[in-house]
């Protein structure tokens, strides 16, 4: 994969080198890259374990679906694909895995090495390489990572390993990026409350979303039609991987519960977006319901996702364990209530119940039921959330993540201001 070209000698203008180092272009991330790249004192190189996405792979989220994202991964910002150990198109622990890390970071001769390394992720071999070349040449290092401390259960020898390792780690950064406050509340737990924290939260390009939504609200009529959906009738909006983590039954199972007697279809529609594992388990179900009302519209790419929050009245995601839900940030930027369970890492920062949507607690179907009931009591308390929770999105954005990262870079170098 061609790369945009490389400087050969120093920059003579006193930018900042700053490197970036993550696993592979991120459909959410590459238009960050793009905004931290017109920043006219930070020269930003970006540097890819594999290019997996922008080929085109196989995603088993989605339940071995083919995907090759339709948004620009690799524009406007320099960048550059290690060269490869190992890379089976996922991203684990040990893959991808590259060598040359450090000879990047060091520079070509007469260049001089990087001023400061921003690493996305910890648990990797490609990171924790990363991290510690950074450390032999004495640049400082900014992570940012999605974790929280409610994210799974582990084992009392487990978290006591995490524990001694999250203080290894400590040693070997400068900062960290939280993305919210779940993620701050992480980093403050084990690494403690003076470790220099820097928010970077975790944002979408709103201004993109937000375009393609008004664009979509003027075709409203052809997606309805081609989801034989009665407009008088209120829709409600799941998209994402239909895999367990994500409950989209549990979501189906609340919305049976809207029926207002037996054998009758509730009001509004259940329009349900995205593959997966339970794919089939669902559509089953949906059957079992004897509704006509249910929708499976199977895997959408990102820029079709704003035709659909555009339809929506409310979007819903129900998930377990989730370390974020920009998907969340896509829909209020489409001025649509949102609800989400309380375990959606995004919820302390963007959803308060009854204001921007509804929250609940997760696993518990009744409790969804009830929030849907909540937000759908008429078509202007939807609307009025829908309001709100734009009004919110809009304070939540890129350019929020460029000040928190030049805070960093500013405290950890000193070549630059705030």
């Amino acid at each position: 994969m061609d790369s945009l070209p490389q400087r050969t000698t120093e920059s003579k203008d006193g930018r900042l080198r700053l490197a970036y180092l993550v696993s592979h272009p991120i459909q959410y991330q590459a238009p960050l890259l793009r905004r931290i790249a017109q920043e006219p004192d930070i020269d930003l190189t970006v540097f890819f374990g594999s290019d997996f996405s922008v080929r085109g792979y196989k995603d088993k989220g989605f339940g071995g679906v083919g995907v090759k994202w339709d948004v620009p991964l690799l524009e406007g910002y320099r960048h550059e694909f290690l060269p490869v150990l190992r890379d089976n198109a996922t991203n684990s622990p040990t893959s991808p895995m590259n060598y040359g890390i450090a000879s990047r970071l060091k520079g070509a001769p007469g260049q001089g090495a990087f001023d400061a390394l921003w690493v996305h992720g910890y648990s990797s071999v490609n990171s924790l390489h990363g991290m510690t070349a950074a450390r032999a040449l004495g640049i400082p290092v900014l992570l940012r990572a999605e974790s929280w401390l409610g994210d799974r259960e582990r084992s009392g020898a487990k978290l006591a390993a995490k524990r001694l390792f999250l203080r290894a780690l400590g040693q070997m950064i400068d900062a960290v990026l939280p993305i919210g406050t779940l993620n701050t509340a992480y980093w403050r737990y084990y690494l403690g409350d003076e470790f220099p924290l820097f928010p970077m939260p975790y944002a979408v390009d709103n201004q993109y979303f937000q375009q393609r939504s008004r664009e979509a609200e003027v075709r409203r009529a052809e997606l309805r039609a081609e989801l034989a959906l009665d407009p008088s009738r209120p829709v409600i909006l799941f998209a994402s991987k239909l895999r367990s983590r994500k409950r989209a039954i549990d979501l189906l199972e609340a919305y049976v519960r809207l029926s207002p007697a037996p054998g009758m279809e509730p009001d509004p529609y259940l329009v349900i977006v995205g593959d997966g594992e339970e794919r089939a388990s669902l559509e089953k179900r949906a059957r079992e319901t004897g509704f006509s009302s249910i929708r499976f519209c199977g895997f959408r790419n990102q820029s079709e996702l704003p035709r659909f929050f555009d339809l929506a009245t409310v979007f819903v995601l129900p998930s377990r364990h989730e370390p974020w839900g920009l998907i969340v940030n896509e829909a209020m930027n489409a001025a649509r209530a949102v609800i989400v369970s309380d375990e959606v890492g995004c919820q302390r920062d963007l959803i308060t119940d009854g204001v921007e949507g509804a929250v609940f607690r997760a696993g518990d179907v009744e409790a969804l039921a009830d929030a849907l009931r909540r937000t759908l009591a008429s078509p202007e308390t939807a609307s009025a959330m829908g309001r709100r929770a734009f009004q919110r999105i809009e304070r939540w954005s890129f350019d929020e993540d460029v000040r928190g990262l030049r805070r960093a870079l500013a405290a950890v170098t000193g070549k630059i201001t705030a």
